[in-house]
């Protein structure tokens, strides 16, 4: 077993994903939800043997108990998929697709939708690198597109290394004590979505995915762009020196509001932060 892998399923299982969910919510006034975060990843091939990973995908999905829904994966196509990974393309990073990404979801023939175990908050960066190993695996093994299922997040296929290989080198910088930054930034850019546009904010979605909550920023403080570089900033706080810390020094409270049910893929059991004007 390599390093990475190794060190990846102990952080899984045994250790802190990092500080900020060290911290978990204690000392706020929300109550914590029962609630466990699920990866959903979707897959487009060629063919059918897309919903037959190789061996050694096989068995990199199965350590970290990830399973393959068989119930909505096909070895046919989408009609829907084109629709689905035009709203979803990352619009923040500069080139996040390709004319041949595009051109990889209308022609997909298969589609294979996998499925992470529930997440604790103390372990999601930890699963969710393991979930960027798998992407890196099954683009390597011929998958042509894929999506963040549950946050609705799509990159390219190089965007998707490019993410894989970030998380990678920060695992190998670690030593044994957990998730590092920079993997916990590389798994947020890569399954998180922002800024969607709602009535009166500016709103990510599937930042759960990394244990913290999501970030609601007011329309009436800027543009889109201001909005993007401040839930930059806080979820970089908030990462390195805690939720609970940086709520206290910005002056910001938790609040389980939120426009996604509980049984939502999208809900954020963790809360949402909203910045006002």
């Amino acid at each position: 077993m390599d390093p990475i892998r190794r060190h990846l399923l102990k952080a899984a299982g045994l250790f802190v994903a990092s500080r900020a969910f060290a911290n978990d919510q204690q000392g706020t006034s929300l109550q914590p939800s029962s609630v466990k975060p699920r990866h959903v990843l979707c897959f487009l091939g060629k063919n059918k043997s897309l919903l037959h990973p190789p061996q050694a995908v096989a068995k990199t999905i199965a350590d970290f108990d990830f399973e393959i829904d068989r119930t909505y994966s096909q070895a046919k196509p989408d009609p829907h998929m084109e629709r689905s990974f035009g709203v979803c393309w990352d619009r923040v990073f500069p080139k996040a697709w390709s004319t041949a990404d595009e051109a990889a979801v209308v022609n997909h023939k298969a589609v294979l939708y996998l499925l992470s175990p529930p997440l604790e908050q103390q372990n999601a960066v930890a699963f969710s690198a393991a979930a960027l190993r798998i992407v890196e695996e099954m683009i390597e093994a011929g998958a042509t597109a894929v999506k963040g299922e549950s946050a609705g997040v799509a990159h390219g296929l190089e965007r998707w290394r490019s993410l894989g290989d970030q998380a990678r080198k920060g695992a190998k910088t670690s030593q044994g004590l957990g998730m590092t930054l920079a993997v916990a930034k590389a798994c947020r850019l890569a399954f998180a979505k922002r800024p969607l546009e709602g009535d009166r904010y500016y709103e990510t979605v599937g930042y759960h995915f990394v244990g913290l909550p999501e970030i609601y920023v007011a329309k009436s403080r800027g543009n889109e762009w201001s909005a993007v570089m401040l839930m930059e900033e806080l979820a970089d706080a908030m990462a390195d020196r805690g939720i609970e810390a940086t709520l206290r020094d910005r002056k910001l409270t938790l609040s389980r509001e939120q426009g996604y049910a509980e049984d939502d893929f999208k809900f954020n059991p963790y809360g949402v932060i909203r910045v006002e004007a």
